[in-house]
């Protein structure tokens, strides 16, 4: 199931009509007066992860290896009012600016989408955390480019991003934590809790 717009709406009118501040998020005072008797959730598979659980249903998305484009990549510039000829341009910012902006209605995203370095001034600052953007440097720190995604895990030396334009495809990586740049968080949804 994506939650788009019409999923928030729904959400907005729910929690109005229960005395909740009508965010459109499923969040932890959302998620049990939906559902009581439901068990609570831990890490990726909270239900405010919203942005992250659009990642997740776009996984094996491909760039297409002729020389058209990934209709669907192409939608997401579209969509977000980006001029974007074609998915041989590095597109892992467009997929992150598509995950949140799908799902998150209110949250202001990075005035260049495509840059993954700018995903650096996105929301509030967190630390790595289950869903949070990930933003890393490529090549160089002082270089400029860089690479972002979801934080889908971690080991001793990197974190487990879900990303777009990731051997050409939306996919699961290894990243060196030593290139990490800054994780940040949506400013519109309440930060998590600190992992003890």
């Amino acid at each position: 199931m994506a939650f788009g717009r019409q999923t928030i709406a729904a959400v907005r009118a729910f929690q109005s009509r229960v005395g909740l501040d009508p965010d459109g998020i499923v969040g932890p005072l959302t998620l049990p007066a939906l559902f009581p008797d439901r068990r609570a959730e831990t890490d990726l598979d909270q239900a405010s992860l919203v942005w992250f659980k659009e990642a997740k249903r776009l996984l094996g998305t491909r760039e297409d290896p002729s020389r058209g484009s990934n209709p669907d990549i192409i939608n997401w510039a579209t969509e977000q009012g980006i001029r974007y000829s074609g998915d041989d341009i590095p597109w892992c910012g467009l997929f992150v600016g598509h995950c949140i902006s799908s799902t998150l209605d209110r949250e202001p995203i990075p005035a260049n989408v495509l840059s993954a370095r700018a995903w650096s001034r996105f929301g509030i600052k967190t630390s790595p955390t289950p869903g949070a953007i990930m933003v890393f440097w490529r090549k160089s720190i002082q270089s400029g480019l860089g690479h972002v995604g979801f934080y889908a895990g971690e080991d001793d030396s990197a974190y487990r991003i879900l990303g777009g334009n990731q051997s050409d495809s939306v996919s699961l990586a290894w990243i060196r934590m030593d290139r990490l740049v800054d994780a940040r968080w949506p400013s519109t949804v309440p930060q998590p809790m600190p992992r003890v």
